[in-house]
């Protein structure tokens, strides 16, 4: 009776055994996926990483550089496919590099218009409003004079001025008498009235590359506006605020050294388009001389800054050119750079 009893104790034990046996894959396989789900496991995808080269598009060749004036090289390394140093009292060259080069001008072309609109003698404080008529569709620049902006005719001439506004210098073309062609055709014959021969201008602004001239021109046209108070003043300005609404908009010179105390600048302009490169005009006085400096086509965005400082240094620690009777360094297509 015993020996069945725990016969059958064991047969129930084995039993449960086999079960659980039977059962326990099962169940651990549950349990993982339980566990999986809690914690997903971090793939490790391989990832095709595809960089797309960004495009990039080169700079258009200025005049300068497809007639090859980057070429030549002067005495003072100058970044300036054209440069001209004149003394303004007696009109001697003090540096030349192919200063009879016809090129695009830029912004330059703002001081004709500034002259024009100063020697008009139109009211200053007559308002004008910036129209879609003076949006640039020449190059597509910006303005932060929205269309509807309403401001004086001075200002927009300090700001034509001092910091290059496109907007207010075809707003001072558009609004002058007669209207944007007689103005563009009173640039020019006052271009020719100077002996501004290799000049002509197609609009006020200095965005088309058809603004063109040579440095001998520009620099007459320096000298005389040099003449003009309002020029001088506007052109010199380090900063100007203007009110546009509700807002106050801040506005600086283009040109930083009239920020710097080692130049004394009478009058300056600055231009830039691919077409022109970079351009700077200006009267300083250097070593007790009146100089006017011409830097046209010139490379990189700060070089035409560089070469007006090399001007600068070349004349304050060259002892004949600190007094009058300077000799004259020269540069062109046909002869070598000389200085004595």
């Amino acid at each position: 009776m015993e020996t069945t009893v725990y016969q059958n104790y064991f047969r129930i034990r084995l039993w449960a055994l086999a079960g659980f046996m039977a059962l326990a894959p099962i169940c651990a396989s549950a349990l993982q996926r339980v566990e999986k789900a809690a914690h997903p496991a971090k793939k490790h995808v391989l990832r095709h990483v595809v960089r797309k080269t960004a495009e990039i598009t080169p700079l258009k060749p200025s005049f300068g550089q497809l007639a090859g004036l980057h070429g030549e090289h002067d005495a003072l390394a100058l970044k300036s496919s054209v440069a001209l140093v004149v003394d303004q009292d007696t009109n001697e060259v003090l540096f030349s590099k192919n200063e009879q080069a016809v090129l695009p001008i830029a912004s330059i072309t703002k001081l004709m218009t500034g002259l024009l609109v100063s020697e008009g003698n139109l009211p200053m404080d007559e308002s004008i409003t910036i129209s879609q008529a003076d949006v640039d569709t020449e190059k597509g620049s910006s303005s932060r004079l929205a269309v509807g902006t309403e401001l004086s005719r001075g200002e927009l001439l300090h700001l034509a001025l001092m910091s290059s506004e496109n907007r207010a210098a075809h707003a001072l073309g558009r609004t002058y008498p007669g209207g944007m062609q007689h103005f563009v055709e009173l640039m020019n014959a006052r271009a020719k009235a100077l002996g501004m021969n290799d000049t002509s201008y197609a609009e006020p602004t200095g965005l088309s590359s058809k603004n063109q001239s040579s440095a001998r021109d520009l620099a007459t046209l320096v000298n005389f506006a040099y003449g003009d108070p309002t020029l001088r003043e506007l052109s010199t300005s380090t900063g100007y605020q203007v009110e546009v609404g509700r807002r106050t908009l801040q506005f600086n010179n283009t040109n930083r050294l009239v920020k710097n105390p080692a130049w004394d600048i009478g009058i300056q302009k600055t231009g830039y388009i691919s077409e022109a490169g970079q351009c700077l005009v200006m009267q300083a006085k250097i070593a007790g001389r009146k100089l006017i400096m011409v830097f046209l086509d010139s490379a990189g965005k700060l070089s035409r800054i560089a070469d007006a400082e090399r001007v600068r240094h070349w004349v304050e620690n060259s002892p004949l050119l600190s007094r009058k009777g300077a000799p004259l360094a020269s540069h062109s297509p046909e002869r070598q750079v000389y200085t004595n």
